[in-house]
């Protein structure tokens, strides 16, 4: 089953980075799939958290460095290796277009795809308002390395529900310190801009 899972992957992957190939996907997804591109954003978003969200963003910015580390470790440095699944770009190589390096020996789970969509998951529940925006760029940023011929479907599929499901890991264990504060009497949890709830 695994193997024929597997092989179906294979296929899913030489038709999407072959079929749906053409020249503005060919610029604009190497830059997508790009870390460095993201650096600013990043920050940008870091400091608006941080600095003009007020309460609600600084801890929203804590749930999500936490999610962010404990995801990216979970997803490189123990599924990977314990997994060992192969990237396309260095098994079918000669079946493929790629646009970018081929990185790192092993894919499965996408540590773009867990980080993305681990990211939105916890945006999404602090600011509900940009959930659309959000899981549509994690999709995006998901694709982008199919697309560059850097991970297989499978790959992508099961890192954003590994990201997806750390993600409310987290936001779980926030929420229970959050009733547990509330019911100490410490506000410090409290973000709403309505007054503190009674307990």
């Amino acid at each position: 089953m695994l193997k024929q899972a597997a092989e179906i992957d294979k296929i899913l992957m030489v038709w999407i980075n072959n079929s749906l190939s053409n020249p503005f996907f060919d610029h604009l997804m190497p830059i997508v799939t790009n870390e460095k591109i993201w650096i600013l954003p990043i920050l940008i978003l870091i400091g608006y958290l941080g600095l003009v969200s007020g309460k609600r963003g600084k801890i929203s910015l804590g749930v999500l460095l936490i999610t962010a580390i404990f995801c990216d470790a979970v997803c490189a440095q123990i599924l990977k290796p314990w997994i060992g699944r192969i990237r396309p770009s260095h098994e079918i190589a000669d079946q493929i277009n790629l646009l970018v390096s081929k990185g790192g020996k092993w894919g499965f789970p996408s540590n773009h795809a867990a980080n993305s969509y681990a990211a939105a998951t916890v945006l999404s529940y602090f600011f509900k308002r940009f959930k659309i925006a959000l899981y549509a760029l994690a999709f995006l940023i998901a694709f982008s390395r199919v697309y560059v011929g850097v991970h297989y479907p499978g790959d992508i599929l099961a890192g954003g529900i590994t990201g997806y499901t750390l993600a409310w890991g987290v936001i779980t264990l926030w929420v229970v310190i959050k009733m547990r504060e509330l019911k100490r009497g410490q506000f410090w949890v409290w973000y709403d801009t309505s007054d503190a709830p009674k307990v």
